[in-house]
């Protein structure tokens, strides 16, 4: 009885044991494959906000991957939308602060399969059921890297009239940037709905202040007398 028993707890021990390696094998490849899975964040790089005579203008790069769901869906025929959405807002001390500006952009992004080609819209605003794309600055390119590139990269873009903002005083920039899943078909909607691989959004915050323009009146500096060449007289 006792060797019985003795063997019967040694194979119990033997199966719990292989068990438990096989549950840590498969935490370690669901790990590993959630871990390839996941892409870089989107993140708003190289922000640059100057003020001019006729406005304050925005840019920055925005990096993201983009995930192999929506490169697939982009194949097929399917476009995609990007918004991004500039809010400067001033301080006050008491009561909440102010919003003085507040800009917005679309970018509609699309495989062309007759052509081979990409192109992107880029639209003044947020685009509505009724609005359309509107007025568009249209741009072809001959890869998709391009195209993104072209899609991740805002340069001097007016966010508010230079009568908005004051010099000297404090404001706050809130810079958003998504993935509008609104603008897909309503059944593609429904699947895509949730799902990580659909999300790319990021969100920048910074502190402002403006300097004042240089008067246009303002007297420009003398000009230095040349030096007298040596040996003349």
């Amino acid at each position: 009885m006792i060797t019985t028993v003795f063997i019967t707890r040694a194979l119990k021990n033997a199966i719990l044991s292989s068990a438990f390696a096989r549950f840590l094998l498969f935490c370690c490849v669901c790990l590993c494959a959630s871990g390839a899975s996941l892409a870089a964040p989107t993140e708003v790089t190289q922000l640059r906000v100057e003020r001019a005579e006729d406005g304050v203008y925005l840019s920055a790069t925005v990096r993201f991957e983009l995930p192999s769901v929506v490169e697939d869906a982009l194949l097929k025929g399917i476009a995609v939308y990007f918004v991004v959405e500039a809010d400067i807002y001033r301080d006050r001390w008491y009561w909440t602060d102010a919003r003085v500006a507040s800009a917005a952009r679309t970018l509609r992004l699309a495989y062309q399969p007759l052509t081979g080609r990409w192109r992107v819209n880029i639209v003044s605003g947020l685009i509505t059921s009724s609005s359309g794309l509107r007025a568009t600055l249209n741009q072809n390119y001959d890869t998709l890297p391009e195209a993104l590139s072209a899609v991740q990269r805002i340069a001097r873009w007016k966010i508010a009239e230079a009568n908005e903002v004051e010099p000297d005083a404090s404001y706050g920039l809130e810079l958003n940037f998504r993935l509008d899943l609104s603008q897909l078909p309503r059944p593609f909607q429904i699947g895509v709905a949730g799902q990580r691989d659909w999300s790319i959004a990021a969100q920048l915050k910074e502190r402002l202040r403006f300097a004042p323009l240089p008067s246009p009146l303002a007297a420009p500096p003398p000009l230095a007398a040349p030096a007298a060449a040596e040996g003349v007289k």
